[in-house]
């Protein structure tokens, strides 16, 4: 019985071990930055941000290319949890190429940026991005993908957009963290929740929700929930067959389509 009883307080200090390991280094598990400064992207103009708590970032603005006609609509691009915005250049050409104008941010931690990821950073990060595009009077769309849809509908709550659209979004973070990581607790460890699904019933402005069918990272079905709860729901793109980091699923033929039904329904209320 001894023995019996010491093996089992050994398995309890590892489980123990291990929990207090994952909480401690947990958004090491949520956020993968390229921390690298990358070089100007062609046709992009650094611009800088200062975030209310000080923190100073880096983005890439990018106006419409000679010979596009401008639609006088900017979207402000909110990327997902890995890479930085060297990564979005091709959802950038594509914007522009509708006439749109176009900042992809880069968060803390990313990019070359100071600082370090957490929910509460990326909320100052996107309120910060919101204020310089807010600065030129025209429309915003917010364009979320994963982990920067729930950064784009808490930012659509605080200052409502033109419209929204939101890529692979999950639930909640935990609800993704589950699919991810179904050993650990995951409800009962994070820090950082993002509640997308609670949130999106309180925005009105036209939402477009797309998601691929066979993503492994956000299951579909998390998507198509948020999409159920969307407040100003206008459409629901699924690309078959598309996994979450699909080029398809980053400047595809369906997804660019959705972003042209968005603009129809933006320009027919401005």
């Amino acid at each position: 019985m001894r023995l019996v009883a010491r093996g089992a307080l050994a398995v309890l200090l590892v489980v123990m071990l291990i929990l207090i390991t994952a909480w401690a280094a947990q958004r090491k598990l949520i956020y993968f930055p390229d921390r690298t400064l990358p070089p100007l992207a062609a046709g992009a103009r650094a611009v800088t941000l200062r975030a209310a708590d000080g923190t100073t970032l880096t983005a890439w603005q990018f106006a419409p290319p000679a010979g596009i006609p401008d639609r006088d609509v900017s979207v402000l691009v909110m990327p997902g949890n890995a890479g930085s915005r060297a990564g979005r250049i091709p959802l950038a050409t594509a914007l522009t190429s509708l006439g749109l104008t176009v900042l992809l941010l880069d968060y803390r931690g990313y990019g070359g940026n100071p600082g370090s990821p957490s929910e509460q950073g990326l909320a100052l990060d996107a309120d910060a991005a919101h204020a310089h595009l807010a600065g030129n009077g025209r429309p915003i769309v917010y364009y979320g993908e994963s982990l920067g849809a729930a950064v784009a509908t808490a930012l659509a709550v605080r200052h409502p957009p033109a419209g929204l659209l939101l890529r692979s979004p999950f639930t909640d973070l935990a609800a993704a963290g589950r699919a991810a990581y179904p050993f650990l607790p995951v409800g009962t460890l994070l820090r950082d929740r993002f509640p997308v699904k609670s949130l999106i019933s309180q925005v009105t402005a036209p939402t477009v929700v797309v998601y691929g069918t066979a993503d492994q990272v956000v299951p579909p079905e998390q998507s198509r929930a948020v999409a159920d709860a969307a407040g100003g729901l206008a459409q629901v793109t699924v690309v078959d067959g598309a996994d979450h980091d699909d080029r398809v699923l980053l400047d595809g033929s369906a997804l660019i389509a959705a972003v042209e039904m968005l603009l129809a329904r933006i320009e027919r209320q401005f």
